[in-house]
């Protein structure tokens, strides 16, 4: 089962049984940690479709000169963004 599905029925427990977070989830056998984890990845589709542009309008442009380009343009992103990115399409 899923940590996002595992919350909510931890969060239906507390309120259904008028019990705390650590009991619940020690009774559905769920780490208090994960229960109160919280995601910090920031979205990247807009970051995605900068650099399909980039490498549709700029053919012959490799990772490091999108790189370059997304640095100037104010992304804050690692040298191995556009390869992780540019690594998934099939260019003919």
């Amino acid at each position: 089962m899923r940590p996002g599905r595992k919350r909510e029925l931890v969060a239906d427990t507390c309120a259904d049984w008028n019990v705390s977070i650590r009991r619940a989830c020690r009774v559905l056998e769920f780490d208090t940690s994960t229960y109160h984890y919280k995601s910090r990845r920031r979205d990247q589709a807009g970051l995605e479709a900068r650099i399909k542009d980039i490498c549709a309008t700029r053919v012959r442009y490799g990772y490091r000169r999108v790189h370059v380009m997304l640095t100037r343009e104010g992304w804050d992103i690692n040298m191995k963004r556009p390869i992780a990115f540019t690594g998934t399409w099939a260019f003919n």
